[in-house]
């Protein structure tokens, strides 16, 4: 592979990653715009959040399986477009309740891109250098957090929030085109796998009884949805108790970026001398206090906009290398199966940002504390997870 294919793929599916979260993080600004203009609250609009985690987990379980059947391709033009009609639905959505439906459906198609993009790195790239690239996806999935917010503020300012989703239609075009004409067929279809509900659900528990998968798994999922929660909770916290304007809580918003995108890039200078497991036991180790130490000063309301910046900073750093890290161990034991293994990991992470996020909406109150809350039960659970799962393992020699 040349050097130029190399990094021409890594671009594509970078953006195909980057869909699902650019499509979370654009919207944020437009909150309180969104509240006032459908007659509702902010919290009732963070479930159009929830709706879309709920989505994506639901539908990475429907494309694993026919990724492997398939092939890579036609899944993943199928789910673009059902993205880029459901975005049109969005923009012109005239209630709460029909955005949260628009935003199910809408998270069903960019969750094609999510899986095909994770599967195909384990179709195109050596086993070795699995956790390298899923790093240099994060340095491209990285820009979404630090444009989409920043953008959406400016767009929300100047144009409203409809004009938000348009751009996100654009998005999802210009995906399906570069992917149409790019991306190469990396895995032949099994023709023999059948879409029949007790094979899909044996194919599944086959991956999720692999201690290696469900240690790493889990233990990821349960640390990214802290993201989750923070994600739902920003624009309470940032526009409502520190009053900031939506284009002040996009720059924020991207500040805090540049420590999961950061720390995700040293994370692969740190691979030449710590091993994957090192790396994210001690992340999580340091998540976890940091997490307490947020939590008790939520709660005695010791934190101002610095200190409460600050800590959701050190917080996402250590993402940037338990996610990667996660991501590369839980899929290293499969190779025909691996649209499956990448679906079922995809779908317990977002089924358990789901939750993390629906946690945030129920409390609708103006505190950091439910937030930091979730947060701190995460990273907690994510660390003992870890612990026993390792455990595991090393009974068994793996």
């Amino acid at each position: 592979m040349t050097q130029k294919k190399y990094y021409t793929l890594i671009l594509i599916l970078g953006s195909l990653t980057a869909l699902g979260p650019f499509s979370i993080d654009m919207y944020l600004p437009g909150f309180p715009a969104i509240a006032a203009d459908l007659n509702t609250s902010t919290a009732r609009v963070s479930l159009s959040l929830s709706s879309f985690f709920i989505g994506i987990s639901a539908g990475q379980l429907l494309y694993g399986p026919l990724l492997d059947k398939f092939g890579r391709k036609k899944p993943l033009f199928i789910g673009l477009l059902v993205y880029i009609i459901a975005s049109v639905g969005c923009a012109f959505a005239t209630s709460i309740d029909a955005l949260i439906s628009l935003r199910f459906v809408q998270a069903l198609g960019s969750c094609a891109a999510t899986v095909a993009s994770v599967a195909m790195v384990r179709d195109l790239f050596p086993v070795k250098d699995n956790a390298k690239v899923f790093a240099l996806l994060m340095l491209v999935l990285g820009v979404s957090p630090m444009i989409a917010p920043t953008l959406g503020g400016y767009v929300t300012v100047a144009f409203g929030w409809h004009a938000m989703f348009l751009i996100l239609m654009g998005l999802g075009a210009f995906n399906l085109v570069a992917s149409w004409l790019w991306l190469p067929n990396s895995y032949k279809p099994d023709a023999n796998l059948s879409l029949k509900p007790s094979p899909i659900i044996n194919s599944f528990w086959i991956v999720f009884k692999n201690p290696q998968f469900y240690t790493y798994a889990i233990t990821g999922a349960l640390a990214f949805s802290g993201l989750f929660a923070y994600i739902s909770g920003s624009p309470l916290v940032f526009m409502e108790i520190f009053q900031v304007s939506e284009k002040t809580y996009g720059w924020i918003f991207a500040l805090l970026s540049l420590g999961f995108i950061g720390s995700s890039q040293v994370n692969t200078l740190m691979l030449r001398r710590y091993t994957s497991q090192q790396l994210i036991y001690g992340a999580l180790a340091i998540q976890v206090v940091t997490a307490l130490i947020f939590l008790t000063g939520s709660i005695n309301g010791w934190f101002g906009l610095i200190e409460t910046t600050a800590l959701l900073f050190i917080f996402l750093c250590c993402l940037g290398f338990i996610s990667p890290n996660a991501s590369a161990l839980s899929l290293l034991p499969f190779t025909k199966n691996a649209g499956s293994a990448s679906a079922l990991m995809g779908a317990i992470q977002m089924g358990i940002g789901a939750l993390a996020s629906f946690g945030v909406s129920l409390f609708d109150i103006k505190s950091a504390v439910p937030t930091v809350s979730i947060m701190t039960i995460s990273s907690i659970l994510a660390f003992f997870v870890l612990y026993l799962g390792k455990k595991k393992l090393a009974s068994l020699n793996l």
